[in-house]
């Protein structure tokens, strides 16, 4: 139980670290650039990964990391990049929300892992509290933001059960994470030069706000995400990414200036709950399942303990046996 809470924590970073890059995005980066922005985050994360791991793609991992490099990075990044510069960062962050039920789904498909009674209730419960955040007339809601926002939702979802199931006991997490964020970066950076022309100047804020985006939302934050993949049920991880929002949400309203009014603050309440309703529930499953068994052990009727012969008295027997044949 407590080295789940120690993954679950760990995964955590992420959602967190990507809510926060929501605002930095929006109010930083140079807007109408989204294949420069994406590229210039996806490329240096990768090479400083792969610069600490030191290890290239072998056997399959080289298509590998191209799809999943092509799924969870470049068409991710470019559709993230547009959401932030259209929508409001509490808009932005949680139209993503909805990701739990999408994940939960495509794992049942790709993984075999039937979602439970508690992720299902878990992420209703949550996914009731981002339309209370969403349903509050927020200003500047764009329909081509939120159609590229839910779009990322669908590309991500899918590209991380899929790096769920190809990442087998025997690749290291940071060595596959670097080549999909290198291989993105890779893919990003012609199509930037052909469709946007040169890169784009950046002011000194532009280049902090890059390095925030490069190091922490993007090679520390897929580290922890992809961790977590690994060691936890794709529901459980999709329930904690429902943080996301939540740090949009604050984040927007502290820093930002957007209005939070009650009804945001019960949906960032009822999203809090929906992630504890999901780890709780898992936890009493696990804890009835791990009684049945023990329960399935102790019960049925008790062995016969079998008698222990000195070994003297096996001889004893063999010699008497030998005996009576001669005498006979």
């Amino acid at each position: 139980m407590e080295g789940n809470l120690r993954w679950v924590a760990l995964t955590a970073a992420a959602p967190v670290a990507w809510g926060a890059n929501y605002y930095v995005t929006r109010e930083f980066l140079p807007p109408g650039t989204p294949l420069y922005g994406a590229a210039l985050r996806a490329l240096p994360a990768g090479l400083v990964l792969l610069g600490l791991c030191r290890q290239r793609p072998s056997g399959a991992w080289w298509w590998r990391s191209a799809v999943l490099g092509l799924l969870n990075v470049s068409v991710f990044f470019v559709l993230v990049y547009v959401a932030s510069q259209l929508l409001p960062t509490s808009v932005a962050s949680t139209v993503m929300a909805m990701s739990p039920l999408a994940m939960m789904l495509i794992a049942w498909v790709l993984v075999s892992e039937r979602p439970g009674v508690a992720h299902l209730a878990g992420a209703g419960v949550g996914l009731g509290g981002v339309c209370l955040m969403l349903l509050t007339g927020a200003g500047g809601a764009s329909v081509p933001g939120v159609l590229a926002s839910v779009a990322a939702m669908c590309v991500s979802s899918f590209g991380y059960i899929l790096a769920k199931r190809w990442n087998d006991t025997g690749t290291d997490v940071l060595a596959s994470t670097a080549w999909q964020l290198t291989a993105g970066g890779l893919f990003l950076l012609p199509a930037a030069a052909v469709v946007e022309g040169p890169p784009p100047a950046l002011s000194a804020s532009a280049l902090l706000a890059f390095g925030y985006v490069t190091l922490v939302a993007t090679a520390l934050a897929f580290v922890a995400w992809f961790t977590g993949l690994r060691h936890l049920p794709a529901g459980t991880v999709g329930l904690v990414g429902l943080l996301n929002p939540v740090t949009g949400v604050l984040l927007g309203t502290v820093i930002a200036g957007e209005m939070l009014t009650v009804q945001q603050l019960c949906g960032v309440a009822l999203v809090l709950a929906g992630v504890v309703l999901g780890r709780s529930g898992r936890a009493r499953r696990r804890g009835s399942t791990t009684l049945r068994l023990a329960a399935r052990t102790n019960s049925g009727p008790p062995r016969r303990r079998r008698a222990v012969v000195p070994l003297h008295a096996v001889r004893n027997r063999a010699d008497r046996a030998v005996g009576g044949e001669h005498s006979s």
